[in-house]
């Protein structure tokens, strides 16, 4: 059980300090589905960045650039790879031809190992079952509602995606498991998490908590 969050500032309504602390305030109750480790991605600077450890949310006081448009967000439990070594937490980084991505699950795959042979995928020092899904995209050569919809129905087990290209398309690839989304309208806003919950305790946080959504 992990959680996804993140927000989507598409009218650039939002300074900087604004989208720190609400990514920080859905970071920190996003723990309640996991604190193995914490991270995030966003494109600044014309470059998509990574930020990630080991280690609750709330320790690492993610920061936020003005110009970053999108966040997409991560908190982990451990189900398989060591949560010491950064290459086995989220969000991970792909490659397709020039495009740069991120990737987050939600979930446990069971055919990780099986794909690994079957699809002679290349052989990775990381240990989590959830980068199978980078590989997969990564040999298809595209990152494409199609290329996604193919990479969720080769996997087996349980997931929710989300991907974050450096062009700031985020895509969201729901499977089984929750994932709830609000939109801001008069902010351009939309903020997402893995349950209701979770967004109504964090939003509580900020300066959203009466804006109508």
């Amino acid at each position: 059980m992990c959680c996804l969050f993140g927000i989507m500032d598409n009218s650039g309504s939002l300074t900087g300090k604004q989208k720190t602390r609400l990514i920080r305030a859905l970071a920190a109750e996003s723990e309640v589905r996991g604190t193995d480790a914490a991270g995030i991605a966003y494109n600044s600077g014309g470059r998509l960045q990574i930020c990630k450890g080991p280690g609750p949310a709330r320790k690492h006081r993610f920061f936020v650039p003005g110009d970053a448009r999108v966040v997409m967000g991560h908190t982990r439990m451990t189900t398989q790879g060591d949560a010491k070594y950064p290459q086995n937490n989220h969000p991970f980084a792909g490659k397709v031809g020039r495009l740069h991505f991120a990737l987050a699950h939600n979930g446990v795959l069971y055919n990780d190992k099986s794909l690994r042979k079957s699809k002679k995928l290349p052989q990775t020092h990381i240990q989590t079952d959830s980068y199978v899904a980078v590989q997969l995209l990564e040999q298809q050569g595209a990152l494409t509602p199609d290329s996604l919809s193919e990479m969720a129905e080769t996997v087996e087990g349980s997931f929710v995606f989300t991907v974050l290209d450096h062009k700031d398309r985020l895509y969201l690839v729901k499977g089984d498991n929750p994932l709830t989304i609000w939109h801001y309208p008069r902010l351009g806003l939309y903020i997402y998490a893995s349950t209701l919950a979770i967004l109504h305790q964090a939003v509580n946080r900020t300066w959203l908590a009466g804006e109508p959504f």
